[in-house]
């Protein structure tokens, strides 16, 4: 049995033989239809345009004796002299085309008798005035001429009987040609079509059978076979589909036993735990759900999760089915409470995607993360903050002002060893207040007792309200201070004063890590509903390991060179722009410099 290549091969072989043959036939034609154009073109043409060139030569001489006997003995000596030129140059072609039996002997005979025409033409001009002129023009020079003019028209008609004959075997080929392809054609069509219905037999049925088959297991259905008709690559592949659905169904047998256990132990090992968990799939509809998702959140297995109350469940789930990501509900407002068994919890919504190997998704877990306790120990911590803060600031008030008054030398003299150590107390205790500034600041941002005064505020202003005050000290520096703003910029809804706040950490920061000779760009851009701020220095840079902490409270990037705070006024910073709703990002490299952005909304009745 021939094999689907054979089976091909045996019929775009056959249309290709076909093809060739026309092709050639054509080729072939197409020659002799070349040579019966050049007959006609190339050499009859000439010869009759040169006959015809002739014949209009030999009127015009004619026209020049008739000139001499009218008395324009001048005009007519010129136009015989011009005509006879034209006349040779015309025969001289003749000669040199000779293409037809018998042209060469009338050729020659043209010329003999254009030489004994030229002969008598200057008898008669010597003799113009005598009276024998006109007897010798109608005696001697008529004839010549007619017996002239009459041999150039007889080779014309040679050359154009030759030409005619040309065109009709030419006709003859060509619709010889033409009958031959349309044979060629119909055998190529015939050909074509019985290949087609072989198709349709051989390739096409087996492969739509194959199809069908796919779509039914597709369905599940694994206990399908298909049908073998051929021994060729369609008949192979048949048997290696059964072989397939066999193999499938073999590890669909040991896979559903496997997935039962995995199932089993998953659903016993979800409700050993104390947290509250389900698994929802693609869909939004909750499969596996531990004891305490059920019974406090309302996370029942074959719920769909768009159906139940806390609506920040669904929230989740759609930004992992939009964006594959881990989704935690970061902002303390999507921190819920609720009481279980009278006592006060606190939960904060965690998701995340289970993906295939392929990262495709195939499920997403929901995690209610308890929080009470670090809830409960950040209330600590910052009421311990915010006391120790209070009982020091008061101490600390008294210290400085003391040390004010002995720099003032108020209560006697001092020594220049006294005024040095005098003025380090001071600078510590200076640097002391601001700590516990900060501190007490932190303590009323997160506890909300901290209001801001938010009001429509022109974006350049806040820029260049909080670089004035930092532009000496840029200079002592060596430090270039740039501003780059738009004229277009609109108003922002910001509290001018907070907003001075981050400002002046932000550049603090820059100044203190950017050399002398380097420079800091304060800019600001236009993005949607927000206005982006953003302070660019090429100073010494962050390290990467440091960049996910840099916002914490207390942290400080180890190994800096420059004396540095305690780490609070970026935590500010950040702080006080999401009090605004907006966000605060640093983008660094190490070496080369820093860029911190925030952002502010754009005031709302702003017309620009």
């Amino acid at each position: 049995m021939l094999s689907l290549r054979q089976k091909l091969l045996l019929g775009f072989g056959g249309m290709l033989l076909i093809m060739l043959i026309g092709g050639v036939q054509s080729l072939i034609q197409f020659r002799h239809l070349g040579k019966s154009i050049d007959v006609i073109l190339k050499e009859n043409y000439r010869s009759v345009v040169a006959c015809q060139d002739m014949k209009e030569a030999l009127e015009r001489m004619d026209s020049g004796v008739l000139f001499i006997f009218l008395g324009y003995q001048r005009l007519g000596n010129e136009q015989i002299k011009k005509n006879e030129v034209a006349f040779e140059d015309a025969l001289r072609i003749e000669l040199n085309n000779i293409t037809v039996p018998g042209e060469a002997e009338k050729a020659a005979a043209l010329q003999t008798l254009f030489t004994s025409y030229k002969v008598k033409i200057y008898d008669l001009q010597k003799q113009s005035q005598s009276g024998s002129a006109r007897r010798i023009y109608f005696d001697q020079i008529l004839p010549l001429f007619q017996q002239v003019k009459n041999t150039a028209d007889d080779i014309l008609q040679m050359n154009q009987k030759n030409m005619n004959e040309a065109n009709d075997r030419a006709r003859k080929d060509a619709a010889a040609a033409q009958e031959r392809m349309y044979l060629f054609l119909l055998c190529g069509a015939f050909i074509a079509v019985a290949f087609m219905l072989f198709i349709g037999k051989w390739i096409l049925r087996p492969i739509e059978r194959l199809i069908h088959y796919t779509e039914v297991i597709r369905d599940g259905n694994l206990d399908l076979i298909a049908q073998i008709d051929s021994k060729d690559e369609i008949g192979r592949l048949s048997e290696a589909f059964n072989d397939m659905t066999a193999g499938l169904r073999k590890f669909r047998r040991s896979d559903q036993a496997k997935l039962l256990r995995t199932q089993q132990a998953t659903k016993e090992a979800l409700n050993s735990l104390p947290g509250a968990i389900a698994i929802v799939d693609p869909d939004g509809k909750i499969e596996i759900s531990t004891n305490s998702a059920k019974e406090y959140f309302g996370l029942n297995p074959d719920a769909q999760v768009q159906d139940i109350p806390i609506t920040i469940f669904n929230e989740l789930f759609q930004d992992i089915v939009r964006y594959g990501l881990v989704k935690e509900a970061e902002q303390k407002k999507k921190i819920f409470q609720k009481f279980i068994k009278t006592e006060e919890r606190y939960f904060q919504p965690q998701a995340t995607a289970i993906t295939d190997r392929n990262g495709q998704l195939t499920g997403v877990i929901l995690i209610m993360k308890d929080v009470t306790e670090q809830r409960y120990l950040d209330e600590m911590k910052r009421g311990l903050i915010s006391t120790v803060s209070h009982e020091l600031k008061t101490p600390l008030t008294s210290v400085r002002m003391a040390i004010h008054l002995l720099l003032e030398e108020r209560v006697g003299i001092l020594t220049e060893k006294q005024t040095e150590l005098l003025l380090a107390a001071r600078e510590d205790s200076d640097r002391l207040h601001q700590i516990l500034q900060n501190l007490l600041d932190i303590s009323r941002i997160e506890s909300g007792r901290l209001q801001m005064d938010c009001q429509d505020t022109y974006a350049q202003s806040l820029v260049l309200d909080a670089v004035e005050p930092l532009r000496r000290a840029a200079q002592d520096g060596g430090i270039e201070l740039r501003i780059q703003l738009p004229d277009d910029l609109p108003m922002v809804c910001a509290d001018s004063t907070q907003i001075g706040h981050v400002f002046s950490n932000l550049l603090s920061n820059a100044l203190r890590y950017t050399a002398p000779g380097g420079s800091i760009t304060i800019s600001a851009m236009l993005e949607e509903q927000m206005v982006c701020f953003s302070v660019t220095d090429t100073g010494s840079g962050i390290p990467h390991q440091f960049m996910q902490r840099i916002f914490e409270q207390f942290f400080r990037v180890p190994d800096q060179k420059s004396e540095t705070g305690a780490g609070l006024g970026l935590a500010i910073a950040k702080e006080i722009v999401e009090a605004h709703g907006g966000n605060i990002n640093v983008i660094s490299q190490e070496g080369k410099g820093t860029t911190f952005s925030f952002t502010l909304k754009r005031a709302e009745h702003y017309d620009n």
